[in-house]
């Protein structure tokens, strides 16, 4: 019997549940069965009691609180986490939260860690908030944790939230800073906790304890068709200049990045063998409200 076997019955902490990641990790756990303790900084929130209404047990938790962080990992199967460097972009704030889940975890003698980082973290891309997460790679691995790393791209999410198509004259145009032809492997928020799920209850299966995973890659012209066939309007995609990003180094050293192939080398096949539903962008257009 291995250790994840003796312990099945314990609950997978979350970090962040009520976050996107975090949330989606949680409904995949409790759609496996598995016992959730999901972490939170406020048990009250509105969020937090639809959590609470799935099955998931709340636990207040604060990434700066390291003995109420430890508690909360204590008599955990495991832990599922992922930093960010916030609004303000502070990757500071980000690397000091991925050090303290660390410390928490090997206080805690958690058996066995699920890093949600970012694809190309171990690349050395030079993009900030990438970096920042292969920092926390890199202590997680010294503080001998077991540990898989899933590394997600670009998310398909950030087209209902950042980067929403307009439409001019009756046409839906899709606008990136990206040049034209350049394909961007793209995941669903949905399918990172289904993946982040399968890779805490099983971790055996993602072979050398890490993968990048993405369910779709397409060009943006390939982008602007798949809204055209959901919307059915006339749809065209127009790359923006890569200094509409000028006020903003991180985002702009990212897209330089996507401009610049392979950016993402995600592996699209063994992510579905992760989870058979990863959703291609087409398909999570269909999820998607109509216009």
């Amino acid at each position: 019997m291995t250790t994840l076997d003796a312990t099945s019955t314990r609950p997978i902490a979350v970090v962040g549940a009520t976050g996107q990641q975090g949330g989606a990790t949680v409904r995949a756990l409790l759609d496996a069965n598995t016992p959730v303790r999901a972490l939170v900084r406020h048990t009250d929130s509105e969020a937090a009691r639809a959590l609470t209404k799935l099955g998931a047990d709340l636990v207040a938790a604060d990434l700066d609180d390291p003995e109420g962080l430890r508690a909360a990992f204590t008599g955990v199967r495991g832990v599922f986490a992922m930093t960010t460097p916030g609004y303000d972009q502070r990757t500071d704030i980000e690397v000091r939260h991925g050090h303290a889940i660390a410390d928490a975890a090997a206080a805690a003698r958690v058996p066995h860690v699920v890093y949600s980082s970012v694809g190309g973290a171990e690349r050395h891309t030079g993009i900030p908030h990438f970096d920042s997460k292969r920092e926390v790679e890199d202590y997680l691995a010294a503080r001998g944790l077991s540990t898989t790393f899933v590394r997600p791209v670009f998310f398909m999410d950030n087209f209902a939230q950042f980067i929403t198509p307009a439409v001019e004259d009756g046409t839906l145009v899709v606008r990136l800073p990206l040049p034209a032809g350049i394909a961007l492997q793209m995941i669903a928020v949905e399918d990172i906790g289904a993946v982040a799920a399968a890779a805490a209850l099983e971790p055996g299966r993602v072979a050398g304890g890490a993968i990048e995973i993405a369910g779709d890659e397409l060009t943006g012209e390939q982008i602007a068709e798949a809204y055209q066939r959901r919307h059915d309007v006339p749809a065209r995609y127009d790359p923006l200049p890569i200094d509409v990003l000028a006020g903003d180094a991180d985002q702009r050293a990212m897209f330089e990045w996507f401009a610049r192939p392979p950016a993402f080398q995600a592996d699209l096949a063994a992510t579905r063998a992760l989870a058979p539903r990863t959703r291609t962008f087409e398909q999570w257009l269909t999820t998607q409200p109509d216009l």
